[in-house]
């Protein structure tokens, strides 16, 4: 598998760096078991082993292979091996399903070289059309389905309009809560409702040693101020709640974050 070992610490798998050796390698092993594979026009890939009722919606597994810039060794890898795995396991003991099992691998899930987040299985689910998430672009501006285009996986199959009976995945936790616990391993029960915020202060320059604080205007000291201000909107929501700011700064004066309840 393709790494990068990233600046800030642990290692990353970005969307389309070098990545048809890690694909070619999914493909093989889910061929070598049994599956038949097909890629839909977002780069998603579906490894399909064949049930008694083909007829009938698949159960699916699987998650992604693109990491977080620095998710560790097994962000994403680990649902994706575990679903070859239950396939090969099936195998080996000849039990053969009512339903088709699919192992799903999720194109940029992360969305950390397209964003936003999750825009192809987005565009599987119909939350995204196909137009707006093929054009999602990097930072130097190359579109997804430019990227998807360079390394062969533009699939040719429609994204979505498929009946899922059940889907499962295995994750490694995000948090250190299992950890914090003691426990080896847990369900997930629910999932977190994201709220998306951008603000844009604008500050006024002026010389630090002559300007009388009255008649200033700091645009950083402004945002510190909101910044605890969302930290405590978190807090107060007890061990459910979550608020986190995401800035950036344009020479000391501008500054954008995003608080995500």
């Amino acid at each position: 598998m393709d790494e990068q070992i990233c600046g800030c610490g642990g290692r990353g798998r970005s969307a389309f760096r070098r990545p048809s050796r890690r694909l070619r390698l999914f493909v093989r092993w889910a061929n070598e078991a049994g599956c038949t594979v097909r890629v839909d026009a977002m780069g998603n890939i579906f490894a399909c082993r064949p049930g008694l009722r083909n007829d009938l919606p698949a159960v699916i597994t699987g998650s992604h292979g693109y990491s977080q810039p620095a998710g560790g060794k097994f962000d994403g890898i680990y649902g994706l091996l575990a679903g070859i795995e239950v396939l090969r396991t099936l195998n080996d003991l000849d039990i053969q399903t009512e339903r088709p099992i699919e192992v799903v691998n999720w194109t940029n899930e992360e969305g950390s070289r397209f964003a936003p987040a999750m825009i192809s299985s987005g565009v599987f689910a119909g939350v995204y059309d196909l137009e707006y998430g093929l054009s999602c672009q990097d930072a130097q501006g190359v579109t997804m389905g430019q990227a998807l285009q360079e390394i062969g996986y533009a699939g040719p199959h429609p994204v979505g309009g498929q009946s899922i009976h059940a889907a499962f995945e295995l994750h490694i936790e995000q948090g250190p809560i299992l950890e914090a616990a003691g426990i080896d391993i847990g369900v997930v029960t629910g999932a977190q409702g994201q709220r998306w915020f951008e603000v844009e202060f604008t500050g006024r320059s002026a010389h630090a040693g002559t300007t009388p604080m009255s008649q200033r205007l700091d645009a950083g000291l402004g945002m510190a101020r909101v910044m605890e201000l969302v930290n405590q909107l978190g807090v107060d929501q007890g061990e459910e709640g979550r608020a986190t700011v995401i800035w950036s700064s344009n020479f000391g004066h501008r500054f954008r974050f995003m608080p995500l309840p």
